[in-house]
């Protein structure tokens, strides 16, 4: 019994060496794999038999995601919040260009996805146009929204499948590069909304939007 402690507890202070410090020696392994394009970084953990030291196991440990900064919306509702993570994923972080958005959302439908024109909260079917988030009016348009949410799956009146629809369309994608170029006042980047929305009618969509760009908070997330 006095040999097996002898022999085991230097072993045991090797288990306790941290991942950068391992002796690779001796073992087919002489490092830590390089890292794989897209995903998180291992480090990697030697554990050894102390009865036979030619055996060992590897165990991978991912290292913590490191944090990113993100705006969010003070004072916001769900939907609004939803809205600002979801154009921030696609690549938008400018202020103003998200408050714009957010501008011209809330004067169209006040973020309620199943709105219908006049202000009715109604399915998809049952409007027949001028309908959800930037009230889809044109034939084309509104029938394109139903036939989007058929072929990806998803209701035609849910939040997520209208931020998938209008980021598909070509009045979007014609400006989305632009809402992408940070550094532009609200009044610009508005200039860029009108060919995407088209209205009608200004409306408070412009102070709407200086109030947004008042209420985003940078956070690390």
């Amino acid at each position: 019994m006095q040999n097996f402690f002898t022999v085991a507890l230097p072993l045991l202070a090797t288990v306790t060496t941290n991942a950068a410090s391992l002796p690779f020696v001796n073992y087919k392994m002489q490092g830590p794999p390089p890292p794989v394009p897209g995903q998180a970084p291992f480090s990697i953990i030697k554990e050894f038999d102390l009865v036979d030291e030619k055996k060992t196991a590897i165990r991978e440990v991912a290292l913590p995601k490191p944090k990113e900064k993100r705006l969010i919306c003070k004072g916001c509702n769900e939907h609004e919040n939803a809205t600002l993570a979801f154009f921030q994923e696609r690549g938008i972080k400018d202020r103003n260009a998200l408050a714009t958005i957010m501008g011209n959302i809330r004067q169209e439908s006040t973020f309620v996805p199943n709105i219908c024109e006049g202000g009715s909260r109604t399915s998809w079917s049952n409007c027949g146009g001028g309908y959800g988030l930037i009230q889809w009016t044109s034939a084309n348009r509104y029938y394109g929204l139903g036939d989007f949410a058929k072929k990806y799956g998803g209701s035609p009146s849910s939040l997520h499948t209208q931020l998938r629809y209008l980021t598909n369309e070509v009045q979007w994608q014609q400006i989305e590069d632009r809402m992408k170029t940070p550094g532009k006042s609200i009044n610009r980047y508005m200039d860029y909304a009108y060919s995407w929305i088209g209205w009608g009618h200004h409306g408070a969509r412009t102070s709407y939007a200086h109030d947004y760009a008042s209420r985003l908070i940078t956070v690390e997330v």
